[in-house]
C-alpha cells in the first residue's frame, strides 16, 4: 500500500450488489488437501527448519496484527502455525536475493501491486490452481483475481486488497466557489475527463484553487482506470498505436496542465500543505488515501467529499500472497491465504490497517466507517461501488521500464518543455530499453 498522496446523504444500510460467499471454510474444510504428499519439496532453502512453522515475509501494515497473532498459534484448519517476519528495506530485491541464491525463501509471501515484476521468475512459486485456488474465485473482485495470473496462465498471486479510485475534493472550496458541491452532482458534472478539465479549469478561474497536484497524477490515474495499458498480453508495446490509452492519457494530462487544473506540486510535503491550506482542492487516489487525508488534513474533518472519476473507476495499489515452490507445506500455506481473506477477516484488516477489500463479502462483515471524516457520505458504500466496474487489464513485467513517460511529463508541467518533443523524447528512451531486453 502506498504511504502519500503509499468514504451527502449515502445510504444508510451497507452497499446492495454483493457476492455472497458459498464457502466460508477454511483449508481442509474448503476442500484444499493438507496431506503430506502435497506438502512441499522441504529444501534446506527454507527459512526455518521446524516442520510445524510456516515463515511469512510482509511489510509493516501490509496485514492486520491480530490475525497474525491467531495463526502465530495455529493456521486454522492446518497442522501449521506461522512465524510472520516483517521485511524492511527493498522487499522486492530481498526476496529476488533470496531465489537468486535459493536460500532464505519464506514459506509464504506478500507481494505489492507490482506482482507482475515476477512473471520472468514464475518458475520460482507454487501454482495455486494445483492446490484448489479456482474454488474460490467467484468470492473475490475478477478483475483483482485475473491480476494474479501470469501470461502463461499459472495462478500465482492470491488477493488481499484493493484500490479502487475516486475523486476527493474539498467540498468547502467548491461551495465557496458557487460550483456544484454534493457528490452526487459533482460526479454528473465530470464525466468525461474533458469535463473535470472543464470543472477543473472554472474552479481555478473563479478562486485561484487547483483540482490535482501535478500532471503525473492525472496521467496515471488515466491509466489506471483503462482496460489498456503499456503492451498487450504479449508484451507488445502498445504506446506507439495511433489514439493508444498512454497517448490520451499523455494528452489529458498536458491539456489539464494548460488549463491550470494542476499546480506544478511534486513533493508530498508541499501538497499536503496546498490541501490544508486550500490551494488545492482535490485528488484522484485508491480507497486507502481516506486514511492518508485523515492524518494528513485532520483539520478537515467534514469538509472532503468523494465523487466518481472522469470515466471508470481504476485500481491504484493492492497486494498478494504467493507460496514459493520451496515451501514446506503450500496447502497450509495457501489455507493461510484463504483464511487471511475471508469476509470477517478482510473486515477486520479493513478496521484495523485500511486494507480495502478483494472480496465483496467484507462489506456485509462489520467494516467501520469513516466516523464522519466524510461528512455523512458513506465512503465505503461509494468504494465498494467503484470496486465492482474496475476494468479488467494486463499489467506487464516491463511496465518497470517505462518511467520515461512520468519524467518527461514532469518537464512539460515545470519547464513548459513542448509536449509533442517530450512524448517522442520518452518514446525513444523507452524503446531503448526495452530493445536492450530484446523486447522490441
Amino acid at each position: 500500500m502506498h504511504v502519500t498522496s503509499s468514504p451527502p446523504g449515502a445510504s444508510p444500510g451497507r452497499p446492495h450488489s454483493r457476492r455472497t460467499f458459498l464457502r466460508a471454510g477454511v483449508a481442509g474444510a474448503a476442500g484444499i488437501p493438507l496431506t503430506a504428499a502435497l506438502a512441499g519439496c522441504g529444501s534446506g532453502t527454507s527459512i526455518s527448519s521446524d516442520p510445524g512453522e510456516l515463515v511469512l515475509w510482509y511489510w509493516n501494515r501490509s496485514m492486520a496484527p491480530s490475525l497474525l497473532e491467531v495463526a502465530a498459534d495455529g493456521i486454522p484448519g492446518t497442522t501449521k502455525r506461522l512465524r510472520a517476519d516483517v521485511i524492511g528495506g527493498a522487499f522486492d530485491n530481498k526476496l529476488r536475493t533470496g531465489f537468486a541464491a535459493q536460500a532464505y525463501i519464506p514459506d509464504i509471501t506478500a507481494v505489492n501491486s507490482n506482482a507482475a515484476l515476477y512473471f520472468p521468475s514464475e518458475d520460482q512459486f507454487v501454482n495455486l490452481d494445483d492446490y484448489g485456488a479456482q474454488d474460490y474465485k467467484d468470492d473475490y473482485y475478477e478483475w483483482k483475481w485475473n491480476l494474479g495470473r501470469t501470461p502463461s496462465g499459472r495462478f500465482l498471486f492470491f488477493p488481499m486488497d484493493t484500490g479502487p479510485t475516486g475523486f476527493f475534493y474539498r467540498t468547502d472550496l467548491l461551495a465557496a466557489a458557487g460550483m456544484p458541491s454534493e457528490p452526487d452532482e459533482v460526479s454528473a458534472a465530470v464525466r468525461t475527463w474533458d469535463d473535470w478539465i472543464a470543472f477543473g479549469q472554472q474552479l481555478r478561474e473563479t478562486s485561484d484553487v487547483a483540482l490535482i497536484a501535478n500532471a503525473v497524477m492525472v496521467f496515471n490515474q488515466y491509466v489506471n482506470a483503462s482496460p489498456e495499458r503499456y503492451f498487450d498480453a504479449d508484451d507488445k508495446p502498445l504506446y506507439h498505436e495511433p489514439g493508444s490509452a498512454i497517448r490520451t492519457a499523455w494528452d489529458t494530462a498536458v491539456k489539464a496542465v494548460r488549463a491550470k487544473v494542476t499546480r506544478n506540486l511534486q513533493v508530498e510535503n508541499e501538497q499536503n500543505a496546498a490541501w490544508n491550506s486550500g490551494k488545492l482542492g482535490g485528488h484522484i487516489e485508491g480507497a486507502w488515501w481516506m486514511k492518508v487525508a485523515a492524518d494528513t488534513t485532520p483539520d478537515l474533518a467534514g469538509k472532503w467529499r468523494i465523487a466518481q472519476q472522469p470515466g471508470l473507476p481504476g485500481n491504484s495499489g493492492g497486494s498478494f500472497l504467493a507460496v514459493p515452490k520451496t515451501s514446506k507445506d503450500p496447502a497450509a500455506a495457501l489455507a493461510f491465504a484463504r483464511w487471511l481473506t475471508l469476509p470477517e477477516n478482510q473486515a477486520r484488516s479493513y478496521n484495523e490497517v485500511q486494507l480495502f477489500p478483494s472480496a465483496p463479502g467484507a462489506f456485509d462483515a462489520g467494516m467501520a466507517d469513516s466516523g464522519g471524516f466524510f461528512g455523512d457520505q458513506d465512503p465505503l458504500a461509494f468504494f465498494s461501488t467503484a470496486a465492482e466496474n474496475v476494468p479488467t487489464t494486463f499489467i506487464s513485467t516491463y511496465e518497470k521500464q517505462i518511467e520515461a513517460f512520468r519524467d518527461q511529463l514532469r518537464v512539460v508541467e515545470s519547464a513548459g518543455k513542448d509536449p509533442d518533443q517530450a512524448w517522442d523524447e520518452a518514446v525513444t528512451a523507452v524503446d531503448k530499453v526495452l530493445k536492450k531486453r530484446g523486447v522490441i
